[in-house]
């Protein structure tokens, strides 16, 4: 049978990505890479608190520049943060941006095809939220 091919650590992606290994950069990424839904700079803090803040955003802007991390603003303008590339590709399915308490939820859902486009013009890039309120909000849980 076939070998299973281990995904990478966080240092030899670190590594590749050309920045240099610390303890700080590696927790952010490894929280990153093991969130199960995009997060924002105030909850990274509070689950590593031994990071200072700034030091944090200096860490996820160099992930972004570096292509290994992904940012986007969520329904209340907080940027979130998500693991980019393997093994978690995470640009292959629609989000649900609540629009009550600003969380940004991961669905097992795809894309849909980009439309056709005039002559001429390029796809770039494509961004497929959707919008409204989570289970929890509409409980009243929050």
């Amino acid at each position: 049978m076939g070998e299973r091919t281990l995904p990478p650590t966080s240092a030899a992606l670190l590594r590749a990505a050309g920045i240099k290994v610390t303890q700080p950069r590696l927790a952010v990424l490894d929280a990153l890479r093991a969130a199960a839904r995009p997060m924002s700079h105030a909850e990274l803090e509070a689950l590593l608190a031994k990071i200072d803040r700034v030091t944090l955003y200096r860490i996820l802007d160099a992930f972004v520049r570096h292509g290994l991390a992904t940012k986007a603003a969520d329904a209340r303008g907080v940027f979130r943060f998500a693991a980019a590339g393997a093994p978690r590709p995470h640009e292959d399915h629609l989000h649900f941006r609540c629009q009550a308490c600003g969380g940004v939820f991961c669905l097992k859902a795809p894309r849909p095809p980009a439309p056709k486009l005039p002559p001429g013009f390029q796809l770039d890039e494509a961004e497929f939220d959707l919008r409204g309120t989570c289970a929890a909000c509409a409980k009243g849980v929050r």
